[in-house]
């Protein structure tokens, strides 16, 4: 059976291509404590104020690490790896028929002072491959270097999602990059190795995609 995320993934591109087909935006929405309009998380009852707090916790104990390693790096290739939902993205928390979606402002930074000091960004994610361009576009957009990106093909998506992105991981290290730091959400984005260090950001046992 497809995972959870495969679900969500195909659903919401359903759901978006409905949206551009027919215009406008489903009658009832939730909206955060900001005011602006919200999806997922404020359904399921997660406060963005303390999304955001949490999210800078664990950055702030990657930040230092990641400095000191990509200090040592001598002729060593060093990449970063990053699932994206709510991970790299805002996704929970943004409207998905309003594009692009926002990065989170202190993931983002984390990883623009890693790009500078040499470290490689690639990101593997749960997304389907139909959706690869507007992802790629979006990261972009949202500030983001994209070294590599990895998204599922049609026989990944019945797979296990943490099996899919630990063979993903192989494969950059197989490119000759030492993966200093996996950052993810989700228990799934950072098991099964390849990487020194792993920081796991909340999603509030799974209600955050």
């Amino acid at each position: 059976m497809p995972s959870s995320r495969a679900a969500k993934a195909t659903a919401a591109v359903a759901l978006t291509t409905a949206l551009l087909v027919g215009g406008g935006a489903p009658a009832a929405w939730a909206a955060d404590p900001d005011g602006h309009l919200t999806s997922a998380a404020a359904l399921k009852h997660v406060d963005y104020r303390t999304w955001l707090r949490d999210v800078s916790a664990v950055v702030a104990e990657a930040r230092p690490y990641i400095e000191e390693r990509a200090a040592d790096a001598g002729r060593e290739r060093q990449a970063i790896v990053l699932d994206i939902d709510n991970s790299s993205l805002e996704t929970d928390f943004h409207p998905f028929w309003e594009l692009p979606t926002p990065a989170i402002a202190d993931v983002r930074a984390l990883v623009l002072d890693a790009h500078a000091r040499g470290v490689a960004v690639f990101f593997v994610t749960a997304r389907p491959g139909i959706i690869e361009p507007l992802t790629d576009w979006n990261l972009k957009r949202a500030g983001y270097p994209v070294d590599g990106l990895y998204v599922r093909s049609l026989p990944d998506l019945f797979g296990e999602v943490s099996a899919y992105k630990t063979a993903k991981r192989a494969e950059i290290e197989a490119k000759g990059y030492t993966i200093i730091a996996n950052i993810g959400n989700n228990t799934g984005d950072l098991v099964g190795g390849h990487a020194e260090r792993t920081f796991k950001l909340p999603d509030y046992g799974g209600k955050l995609s």
